[in-house]
C-alpha cells in the first residue's frame, strides 16, 4: 500500500472514531437509569423506557467494538502491517479497506 492511500485510510479511521465519540455523547441520555416511580410513569411507558435503555446499551457496546477494531487498525499502520490479510498475507483490496478500515482479511479468506 502506498503512502497516500495509507494517509487517506488513516483519515477515514480518525473520522470514524470522531463519529463514534459523537454518537456516544448523544447516546448517554438513552442509557440513563430508568425511574420506576409508578406515579410519574405508567407500566407500559416504563417497559418502553427499559427497552429503549437496553437498545441504547447494546448500541453503545457495538460502538465500543468498532472503536477497538479501528484503533487496532491504527496500531497495524504504525507497525507497518496494515493492509495485509492476517490469514494468507496477501494485500487487502483498497476499496475493501476504504469501506471498512478495520477489516483484517482479504475477500477470499473472508468468504472461506
Amino acid at each position: 500500500m502506498n503512502a497516500s492511500a495509507e494517509a487517506e485510510i488513516r483519515e477515514i479511521i480518525l473520522q470514524k472514531l470522531a463519529e463514534l465519540d459523537d454518537q456516544d455523547a448523544l447516546g448517554q441520555s438513552g442509557q440513563a437509569v430508568v425511574k420506576l416511580d409508578q406515579q410519574a410513569v405508567g407500566r407500559l411507558s416504563r417497559m418502553d423506557a427499559l427497552q429503549s435503555q437496553a437498545m441504547a446499551k447494546a448500541t453503545g457496546s457495538q460502538r465500543a467494538a468498532q472503536r477497538v477494531g479501528l484503533k487496532a487498525a491504527l496500531l497495524r499502520m504504525d507497525d507497518g502491517d496494515y493492509g495485509s490479510c492476517l490469514d494468507c498475507g496477501e494485500e487487502i483490496a483498497l476499496a475493501r479497506l476504504k469501506l471498512n478500515p478495520a477489516v483484517q482479511t482479504c475477500i477470499t479468506c473472508a468468504n472461506g
